[in-house]
């Protein structure tokens, strides 16, 4: 699925770090704000080769393998949002915790939303008002804790109040390449978490796997649900949504499941407790 492509190509050349002040907030030792310079990104791709390919052993190319760096096209019209842990540095030493945001102007200037690959994405495309795919959501092993999940969300909040962003979306993942090891999660979600037909995104045919595996009542909505990823609860409880089908992502060694997520309640939640906590201090 392509969308409206820039009309220069050099406008894909060296990334934007213009949005640095977009997103800022200090909560103690921990800061989150965009990426103000090329060695805070390449920081951020360095974090994401760790937990993607040497923790969660994903299968790198020659030219990722050779830089030891997570990247792609989308990094360089991207803007990277990061979680800094200020007791290991102000700049890139200190990054744990990174996300990749990808608006509709950026996507442009590649021709698609990276998970088109996946999935058919025409009603996030054709979605009225501006729309954000998230992506390369990744944490330091030693810093994979609800405070830091937590400064992830209130930075996406904050950008997402900027640039009245109306829906989020993206692909979050199982572990594997195997979907039957987690029928009980995905027929969950599938039975109970389905959006919506007018926003119901679905995989491509070609890799479409279905998430219907279980019949309902087949099996405890309890115990299922406690095996869904952490990542994946996290957008449930702000309301978000599952696409129809998974799609297993060799390269990557997972299983993908597409999430979509209205903002209102996430950046009133956000914004009403970053907005407290800043009277707070005047």
């Amino acid at each position: 699925m392509r969308i409206d492509r820039a009309d220069s190509e050099a406008e894909l050349l060296g990334p934007p770090i213009s949005n640095r002040e977009i997103v800022k907030v200090v909560a103690g030792d921990f800061e989150v704000r965009c990426a103000g310079n090329a060695a805070e990104i390449d920081a951020a791709q360095a974090l994401r080769y760790r937990i993607f390919y040497d923790e969660m052993k994903a299968r790198p190319t020659p030219e990722v393998a050779a830089r030891q760096r997570d990247f792609d096209v989308y990094d360089g019209v991207c803007d990277h949002l990061l979680v800094l842990d200020r007791r290991r540095g102000e700049g890139p030493e200190g990054i744990v915790g990174t996300y990749r945001l990808i608006r509709r102007s950026a996507a442009a200037k590649v021709g698609t939303f990276y998970s088109s690959s996946e999935y058919d994405i025409r009603p996030m495309v054709d979605y009225p008002g501006e729309v954000l795919e998230l992506g390369r959501s990744c944490i330091a092993k030693d810093a994979r804790n609800t405070a830091t999940m937590q400064m992830l969300w209130r930075g996406i909040a904050l950008y997402a109040y900027h640039y009245n962003i109306q829906v989020m979306f993206g692909c979050a993942s199982f572990p594997g390449v195997e979907p039957a090891q987690h029928a009980q999660a995905m027929s969950y979600l599938h039975h109970h978490h389905l959006a919506p037909p007018e926003i119901r995104v679905r995989a491509l045919p070609n890799r479409y796997v279905s998430m219907d595996m279980l019949p309902p009542g087949s099996y405890d909505a309890r115990r299922a649900m406690a095996r869904v990823p952490p990542l994946i609860k996290g957008y449930l409880r702000l309301g978000g949504f599952i696409g129809d089908g998974a799609v297993i992502d060799a390269e990557f060694n997972t299983t993908d499941v597409f999430i979509i997520v209205k903002t209102e309640l996430v950046t009133e939640k956000y914004i009403r407790h970053y907005e407290r906590g800043m009277h707070d201090k005047d």
